[in-house]
């Protein structure tokens, strides 16, 4: 679905700066496209919650000559363009969060152009911008490797059945693995 500016403004309760609010998302999800705003609830680190507008979706980064669709979440309230907004990585369940320099143990986004922000200056196209150019020298996302069962480097040894199930094999004090007797299955 496309949103156009009116769309949008419709969306922004009167707490916020609807007309400019809504023109800079329009520019944003111009050029993003598989960016999609919408009211949705945040929740803070106090644990108040808030109905928010959001950005949802991924951005393009190419790293090592892939071109990666990384997902984000860009959280903005009320007082913006006075204030930037809340970025986060959103990984999936294939996924899981690369922490560094740029990025928190919670996927959140932690830039110079965002403890710099400055209304005039910053905007929302250009912050997604840099998230893009910091993303592609510092991926925050990586796939989450699970190895194959057979080669697990821990204590325990998985075993394949038949039938494809797997099962984990743990030793007695002997050395000798634990016998299942019951044939039943889960």
């Amino acid at each position: 679905m496309s949103f156009n500016v009116d769309m949008i403004k419709k969306m922004l309760p009167r707490s916020y700066l609807r007309k400019y609010v809504a023109h800079d998302i329009h520019v944003a999800i111009t050029y993003f496209k598989s960016l999609v705003p919408a009211m949705k609830e945040y929740v803070y680190k106090d644990g108040t919650k808030k109905n928010l507008m959001s950005l949802t979706g991924t951005i393009p980064v190419v790293f090592s000559d892939l071109t990666y669709n990384i997902p984000i979440c860009v959280w903005i309230e009320p007082n913006y363009p006075n204030a930037a907004p809340m970025c986060y990585v959103r990984p999936t369940h294939e996924m899981m969060i690369v922490r560094g320099k740029y990025i928190s143990n919670d996927g959140k986004v932690k830039m110079p152009y965002l403890n710099h922000w400055k209304k005039g200056e910053c905007d929302l196209f250009s912050l997604l911008q840099v998230m893009v150019a910091v993303f592609e020298e510092f991926i925050p996302l990586c796939m989450r490797s699970y190895p194959e069962p057979e080669q697990a480097s821990c204590w325990l040894q998985f075993h394949r059945e038949e039938d494809g199930r797997y099962f984990v094999s743990l030793p007695r004090g002997d050395g000798q693995p634990f016998q299942h007797e019951d044939e039943t299955s889960c």
